[in-house]
């Protein structure tokens, strides 16, 4: 398959959950009635201190977020496993609690900032972006797993016992195709299963494997992630790893990679796994041993634990093609503070008109 026809299938998912516009060309006629549905974008943030410990109890007004460098307004806001809450009904007191407390208090941290946007949405739509996440979980099983196989399932059967009751998880294994063992379940007992079901495969199709998972993945709302383990590089997706970044990016999905030492071994691949972590929103981890395999596990369910859930809708931009995203915190108390979400997302953009009835 050529890279012009992933590319296609790229675009038929018709799933993206970054802004959804429609327009028509600037050429069309006076009669032409346009149609602009702008979707709101759902980012998931982690905040740390220098000592990589999570800054917990912020509040929406000590964020800032800019998309092309304009200034976006907070809709909603939710704190680590909590519902995300409309800003109207977000208490306004309340200040950062980390290791080192700062001086300056949340009312403070507050000051000339922009006030959030205020969407009329109804208490079914904001329940809609449900408590907990949607935990996608991709093994590798290709013939690169054939001596630490053992070891893998356990460190992801106690990665999925050790969720919390919000969680939801699905279970996926791939080799050159995708197996989807377990469809999303909140039932842990129906994952556990399909982890012991699995055996060792074929050659490794992982950036293939990880696309049709973001697919899976993008027809849930809420907090959606995908958690990758993989023992080995690539040697069998017809996908390039920048296509399934970019959607990834889009659709607002954080991966989570979690390579055995072998990989380190191929730089090319190492680069690819970080890169891709980093502009998602998730992390890479590079284990040589199931000690470190269990510690990765671990890291990313604290991570999960410890998230702050941000939306906006995008102030008027005219940029129609790929939009960088950037999330600060306001002020010198939150100067050494490291904020970690996706990069940015690509609009998608149809043309939707109607004519009006002609003048006679």
């Amino acid at each position: 398959m050529t890279k012009r026809m992933m590319l296609v299938i790229v675009v038929c998912f018709g799933l993206f959950s970054g802004a959804t516009v429609w327009r028509a060309d600037e050429q069309a006629k006076p009669d032409t009635i346009f149609h602009v549905n702008v979707n709101m974008v759902q980012l998931d943030v982690a905040v740390t201190d220098k000592r990589g410990n999570y800054i917990t109890r912020l509040s929406p007004w000590d964020f800032e977020i800019y998309e092309d460098g304009i200034p976006q307004r907070v809709a909603t806001f939710g704190e680590e496993n909590e519902a995300p809450r409309r800003l109207e009904d977000y208490p306004h007191e309340g200040t950062a609690v980390v290791a080192d407390p700062p001086s300056r208090t949340g009312k403070q941290a507050r000051e000339n900032s922009l006030q959030p946007i205020m969407r009329k949405e109804t208490a079914d739509q904001v329940a809609s972006m449900v408590v907990g996440a949607s935990v996608f979980i991709l093994f590798d099983t290709s013939n690169y797993m054939y001596r630490g196989f053992v070891y893998a399932q356990d460190a992801i059967e106690e990665f999925v016992r050790s969720l919390d009751h919000p969680y939801r998880v699905a279970f996926y294994s791939y080799s050159r195709n995708v197996s989807r063992i377990c469809m999303l379940t909140p039932d842990r007992s129906v994952a556990l299963t399909g982890v012991r079901e699995t055996v060792a495969g074929d050659d490794a199709a992982l950036y293939d494997a990880l696309l049709m998972t973001l697919k899976d993945a993008s027809r849930f709302s809420g907090r959606r992630v995908i958690v990758v383990f993989s023992n080995g590089p690539d040697n069998a997706s017809m996908v390039a790893p920048e296509d399934v970044r970019e959607v990834a990016q889009t659709e607002g999905i954080p991966i989570y990679m979690i390579s055995t030492q072998l990989s380190r071994l191929d730089p090319q691949s190492t680069a690819v796994f970080s890169r891709m972590s980093a502009s998602t929103g998730g992390k890479s981890y590079f284990a040589k041993d199931w000690r470190d395999q269990e510690k990765a596990f671990a890291s990313i369910r604290d991570d999960l634990a410890h998230l702050y859930t941000l939306t906006y809708y995008p102030q008027p931009n005219p940029n129609y093609g790929w939009r960088s995203i950037s999330v600060r915190l306001k002020g010198p108390a939150y100067k050494d503070y490291r904020v970690r979400a996706r990069s940015g997302y690509r609009p998608h953009a149809n043309r939707h008109f109607v004519q009006t009835a002609s003048t006679p």
